[in-house]
């Protein structure tokens, strides 16, 4: 039976870490929401070309269009054992696209406080070259502000000030959340311990799996 896996958690929480690891076990596809829009857009295909416009034009990406985006990409046949998914869902109308295609097995719902996601976010530091990041508290780079790869500058990204993300998490608590709910009904919903070390979230997620 194909593992269809769902990431839940807010900005922080450590998705990116635990899915990339959980993809690499399992032989399943990591697939990230906004990596699959600047994909589009970098082919300029004709998804990709319908998502620039509405990013040039400051709006959102109408619900459609993403839900035929990850409909496509999830119907390869790298997916057919399964995949893992980060970014989405992100409210009902896109959980209902995706039940009508597949069904989720497992919601993983990776729990932080917003404090803890504040902190985390605020003191991340990506590269400018190629998107190496860093933790000032938790991983920082050897040289303050210099990337340890590639020498480029870290810099805090725009989206990540306490301000903005303080917004973000709202929206999450808003339109995201919930969807814990529409999920509980069909009992796939594992609540994870995302306030704890990573090798221990790691430890938790596994578990599920062994």
């Amino acid at each position: 039976m194909a593992r269809n896996i769902l990431l839940f958690g807010p900005q922080g929480s450590g998705k990116g870490t635990q899915g990339e690891k959980l993809s690499a076990v399992l032989h399943l596809p990591y697939i990230v929401t906004g990596n699959i829009f600047r994909e589009n857009i970098k082919q300029n295909t004709a998804i990709g070309q319908t998502i620039k416009g509405y990013i040039n034009a400051g709006k959102l990406v109408p619900d459609q269009v993403t839900n035929t985006m990850i409909g496509e990409r999830i119907s390869q046949p790298d997916c057919h054992a399964g995949f893992v998914l980060d970014g989405f869902p992100r409210n009902l109308v896109q959980a209902e696209a995706l039940d009508a295609i597949v069904p989720v097995t497992h919601l993983l719902h990776i729990a932080i406080q917003d404090q803890s996601a504040i902190q985390r976010i605020a003191e991340r530091r990506t590269c400018v070259a190629n998107g190496h990041v860093y933790h000032l508290t938790f991983n920082p780079p050897k040289v303050s502000n210099v990337c340890d790869v590639d020498g480029s500058e870290l810099k805090q990204r725009d989206d990540d000030t306490a301000a903005a993300l303080t917004q973000r998490l709202t929206i999450y608590h808003q339109e995201t959340e919930p969807l814990l709910g529409h999920y509980q009904k069909l009992g796939v919903v594992y609540t994870i311990n995302g306030e704890q070390a990573i090798a221990d979230v790691w430890k938790d997620i596994q578990a599920l799996f062994a």
